[in-house]
């Protein structure tokens, strides 16, 4: 029985100006929801950058005043060691946008091109490919991540590695199903008979239209990677304190919540609001760039592990 994995049906992709055009109206068409995530994402993009000027004090900077109640003077509050957490949650911000970008960029810089090989390469260098793939997606997302942060060693760029590495494999996969149906349509065609190297096939006639599935599992890969990221952080595989990130505080103030509930509230509210806005603003993007058929359903489709 061949264990090789069924194709995604072909279909013509939408141009990217359609699909942004297509999200765009979605978002601002009544959407409140939809527009309030953009809201908040672009505010906490704007709070990471312009973090220096806007943070009111230094967020490592440790005072006599500890454990002080949300005030005028620290609206969210010190922590433990005198330190204004308001500073902390802006400062935290450039981790948690970090974090992602880079996981994602690796997942996507190496799972792509394994996905295409394996789609238009021998059946051998594929099978080895996705076999490899299946072994890897035999274990949970984190599950993955801790033992790939358990073996590289702790720390924040081992932890934007880890998130990278769990991911490849979902990437792999849709971008092999897509090849698989690619290959065998016209244009591949017409292109292998005019000479066109595998190579050049594959990156200038199949790669272009896989984009999309491409960008609709990255964005839909951010709240996961978040998640993931602040998960490692507070379990203290990433970020150490006093280096200010949202998973390192919520982690610091779980033995305070008695006496002082803002430590711990604050950062795992910024959390909340972050991975709410980042998944509903996936699933927009995802019914825009791919409104026939949402990116989990291709995932399962092609054998993927379901990242919820």
């Amino acid at each position: 029985m061949s264990t090789a994995a069924p194709a995604l049906p072909a279909r013509p992709p939408l141009r990217p100006l359609e699909s942004v055009a297509r999200l765009t109206r979605a978002l601002t068409t009544g959407d409140r929801v939809g527009a309030a995530a953009v809201i908040f994402i672009a505010f906490v993009i704007v709070v990471a950058i312009a973090a220096p000027v806007l943070a009111p004090y230094d967020p490592v900077h440790t005072t006599s005043d500890t454990l002080a109640a949300p005030t005028l003077r620290h609206p969210f509050g010190t922590d433990q060691f005198g330190r204004d957490m308001l500073s902390r949650v802006i400062w935290g911000a450039r981790i948690i946008l970090l974090a992602p970008v880079v996981g994602i960029g690796i997942s996507t810089v190496i799972g792509v091109p394994l996905g295409l090989l394996a789609g238009y390469s021998t059946r051998w260098i594929s099978a080895v490919i996705m076999r490899t793939m299946d072994v890897m997606l035999a274990f949970p997302g984190l599950l993955l991540v801790l033992i790939v942060v358990t073996i590289i060693g702790a720390g924040l760029v081992n932890v934007m590695v880890a998130i990278g590495i769990s991911f490849i494999p979902v990437f792999a996969r849709v971008v092999y199903g897509s090849t698989l149906a690619a290959r065998g349509q016209d244009y591949v065609l017409a292109a292998r008979a005019v000479g066109c190297s595998p190579f050049r096939i594959m990156s200038h006639h199949i790669l272009p239209n896989v984009m999309t599935q491409i960008i609709v599992i990255a964005s839909s890969a951010i709240g996961w990677a978040i998640l993931t990221a602040t998960t490692l952080n507070f379990l203290g595989f990433g970020v150490k304190l006093p280096t200010p990130d949202w998973g390192a505080d919520l982690a610091a103030g779980k033995d305070w919540l008695q006496l002082a509930w803002w430590i711990a509230t604050f950062p795992g509210l910024a959390i909340t609001a972050m991975i709410l806005a980042s998944n509903y603003l996936g699933d927009q993007v995802a019914a825009a760039f791919d409104p026939q058929s949402h990116w989990r359903d291709n995932v399962t489709r092609v054998g993927g592990e379901e990242i919820v």
